[in-house]
């Protein structure tokens, strides 16, 4: 195992990541932008280095900046966390490069995996079911129309590279065709930098349901369970749970066939640490179907939902699996027990989700039999404007789903944030809510609810 570990990220996961590498005996370095100076990662890192300006392209996104803070430190290990460099093929050759571990999987795989049209085609060619849609980017409005009239509307346009749930618009019929596609291509030029897009039919009431991978060293790819995402606005998740309401139980043999395609799609990209193979599933019971969205390559939000179903620790695992080393466990021995829910707690209003910074004055988090915080704030931290909203999250865990929201209900109550708005009134509607309670739901819930 390697000795120190440079943690290229910020907030709540940046902590999450410390706290692991305390664990393991990791000296951990961490770097963090001129807005973040006082924030809690900071400080309960082992070393610090400030990398620049609040602008991420200045701090966070600046590779050059973090590898010259890994030099500096001498970091043995990088881990990129999500989101900024996380999925970055470049950065991670860069890193390898510089003779340091890498905490993720494989640059190739990074990069085949980013640009969704080939990774559509990579899973096809591997017998993963995939959305209808583009074979290739679509060069104009009229290739686009072209593919929209062949599967059928609703389409939905989306950016050819980037993820997240960012670059992506919902299509009824062929007057909003031409609007899409210049509104997706140019938040794709800005995100991405790369102003391409494709066009995949979309499924009005469908759910999004992913699967926790592990690529271990020895080539094996472990399917750890799913997770339902499908409570989301403008296409950006507000709460997971595992399992999903949607299958009848571990038997469900729709549910066993996704979890050979998430491993399936795992091997077909050689991958290696933790990874996220993201279907969209249409219909019920034992006519439902799923296709295949995307690949994360790296560490999901959500990922403590399903350390707590299962009583194993995901970044202890990739810290193992990029050293070489065995991760301890498998499918048959790393059992479910119990169900876990997971509500992202964000800086933004609990109606419009528009963003709201702020100081924070009070911050009590819940504690309790189940009740796990991982935040990244504390009382008397500044939320920026700078970077994403979210602010913490709560994960649920008990015997059963009725448990879990009882508790849930009772920890959203006790949870208080003062100064910035946030969305906790947003949960507790949504505890309450028949849909949500029934486990019922799709990816149109938010929006029924926001009507």
């Amino acid at each position: 195992m390697f000795a120190s570990v440079l943690v290229a990220n910020r907030g709540e996961i940046a902590r999450r990541v410390i706290r692991t590498a305390a664990a393991m005996g990791i000296r951990s370095i961490a770097v963090y932008s001129e807005a973040d100076a006082d924030l809690p990662f900071v400080a309960e890192a082992d070393e610090a280095v400030l990398l620049g300006p609040a602008a991420p392209a200045a701090s966070y996104r600046d590779a050059d900046a973090v590898l010259a803070a890994a030099r500096s430190t001498g970091a043995a290990a990088v881990h990129p966390g999500y989101g900024f460099l996380s999925e970055d093929a470049g950065f991670a050759r860069a890193v390898l490069d510089a003779g340091l571990v890498w905490v993720g999987p494989p640059p190739a795989a990074i990069a085949a995996m980013g640009d969704k049209i080939a990774a559509r085609a990579l899973m096809s060619a591997a017998g993963v079911p995939v959305v209808p849609g583009s074979a290739a980017a679509v060069s104009s409005v009229a290739d686009a129309a072209a593919v929209a009239e062949a599967v059928g509307y609703p389409v939905i346009v989306k950016a050819a590279a980037g993820g997240g749930g960012m670059g992506m618009a919902v299509v009824d019929g062929p007057e909003g065709l031409p609007g899409a596609v210049d509104r997706v291509s140019g938040v794709a030029a800005r995100l991405f930098g790369d102003p391409a897009v494709f066009v995949e039919r979309w499924f009005a009431r469908s759910r999004h349901v992913e699967v926790q991978i592990l690529g271990l060293p020895d080539g094996r790819v472990l399917a750890l369970g799913e997770r339902d995402c499908s409570v989301q606005r403008r296409h950006q998740k507000l709460a997971e749970e595992t399992p999903s309401p949607a299958f009848a139980g571990p038997d469900d043999p729709v549910r066993h066939a996704l979890l050979a395609a998430a491993r399936d799609a795992g091997r077909a990209v050689d991958y290696r640490g933790a990874g996220t193979v993201e279907f969209l599933l249409a219909g019920h019971g034992p006519q439902a179907s799923f296709h295949f969205l995307e690949m994360n390559t790296r560490l999901q939000v959500e990922h403590p939902i399903t350390e707590a179903v299962l009583g194993v620790d995901l970044v202890r695992a990739q810290f193992r699996i990029a050293a070489g080393e065995d991760v301890g466990f498998d499918e048959t021995s790393a059992v479910p027990s119990g169900h876990a829910l997971e509500l992202r707690i964000n800086a933004e209003d609990p109606r419009r989700f528009l963003p709201g910074p702020g100081v924070i004055s009070a911050w009590v988090e819940p504690t309790g039999e189940g009740i796990r915080v991982d935040a990244g704030y504390v009382t008397g931290n500044t939320v920026t404007p700078h970077y994403d909203s979210l602010l913490a999250k709560l994960i649920v865990h008990g015997p059963d789903r009725a448990t879990v929201l009882e508790r849930a209900r009772a920890a959203v109550a006790a949870f208080t944030v003062a100064g910035p708005k946030n969305n906790l009134a947003f949960h507790a509607e949504l505890l309450e809510h028949p849909e949500f309670v029934s486990g019922s739901y799709d990816t149109g819930i938010v929006g029924r609810m926001r009507a």
